[in-house]
């Protein structure tokens, strides 16, 4: 009886134990996703998942790389941008929260089980859709998969469409993609990737939705916002987003006052350049009084840059 016992109770760890596993083999846990992100304070997704604001997301099209890398530089992240790409519209800029997906080389039973789980969870088609169903609007997908060429595009024009209505935004894909005439008619769409294909993918495998990925020399949570522009691809931390955008748009307005004062003469380009003289700083400030429309952040975030006495 004793032993029948200790069998009943392994039997029902194990089985425990492999349905508590396969719920995580393609989507990372809430309880992983949370603390991977402690930093992030504000609203999440159901899963766990940073959902930055739209409105910063917005914002974040005006600023620059070189400003969002300098701040992410600041805070002790110093791997977040990824360059060398091939863009749809070089012009466009992208951006969104990061849903990733991490693609590798087919191992028969791997993917086997894979199919197996995800079926088992409610996943529809083949494996290159089940991200895609994820997607909400405000969302960027992020793909690793592995700078794959031949038989390696995971997307074409039909999962374009689907990409863009769901999440008015476009990818960025460490591999290539078919179809592109195709794609290039999907209004609003834009993809950064490796390069292009006629192939589609084969022997290959969808490991992981929403985890962390490695794009270039880049880390990339899911939720990261992602800031994609001709010169490159950085991703942000969400709980530093605000700042830059915040810090972008005074440092934006800084810029244009300061070429407003060299077009004009008023100041020499060594006093704009360097930190600010107080007549400056004054003359700032009349300017941006008499330019209320060209501000978007608060007077309280206008008022502690101006404590600051480094620029």
């Amino acid at each position: 009886m004793r032993n029948q016992l200790v069998i009943l109770v392994f039997i029902t760890l194990m089985v425990w134990t492999t349905n508590s596993l396969s719920a995580q083999w393609l989507n990372m846990s809430k309880d992983h996703l949370l603390a991977l992100t402690p930093e992030w304070e504000g609203e999440r997704f159901e899963d766990g998942r940073p959902k930055v604001p739209q409105d910063i997301l917005e914002r974040m099209k005006a600023i620059s790389l070189e400003e969002a890398w300098s701040i992410l530089r600041n805070n002790g992240y110093k791997n977040q941008f990824a360059g060398d790409w091939h863009i749809i519209h070089p012009h466009q800029v992208m951006c969104g929260r990061a849903l990733t997906a991490q693609y590798m080389p087919r191992r028969a039973v791997i993917r086997k089980v894979l199919e197996e789980t995800g079926s088992r969870e409610g996943y529809i088609g083949d494996m290159v859709n089940w991200p895609i169903g994820q997607l909400v609007e405000g969302d960027l997908y992020v793909a690793d998969s592995y700078g794959k060429m031949n038989e390696g595009p995971i997307i074409g024009d039909n999962l374009g469409t689907s990409i863009y209505a769901k999440s008015k935004n476009g990818v960025v894909f460490n591999g290539t993609l078919r179809d592109l005439e195709g794609l290039e008619g999907i209004e609003g769409f834009n993809a950064f990737v490796k390069g292009w294909h006629p192939s589609y993918q084969m022997e290959m495998m969808l490991t992981g939705i929403n985890v962390p990925i490695r794009i270039g020399e880049a880390t990339v949570m899911p939720g990261d916002v992602v800031l994609a522009k001709r010169e490159g691809v950085i991703f942000i931390p969400p709980h530093l987003a605000e700042e830059v955008v915040v810090t972008g748009e005074f440092v934006a307005l800084k810029d244009e006052f300061g070429h407003l004062c060299l077009r004009e003469g008023r100041y020499t380009s060594g006093e704009i350049d360097g930190a600010w003289k107080d007549e400056i700083r004054e003359a700032f400030l009349v300017w941006l009084d008499a330019n209320p429309d060209k501000i978007r952040m608060t007077r309280a975030q206008l008022d502690e840059f101006f404590k600051q006495r480094t620029w």
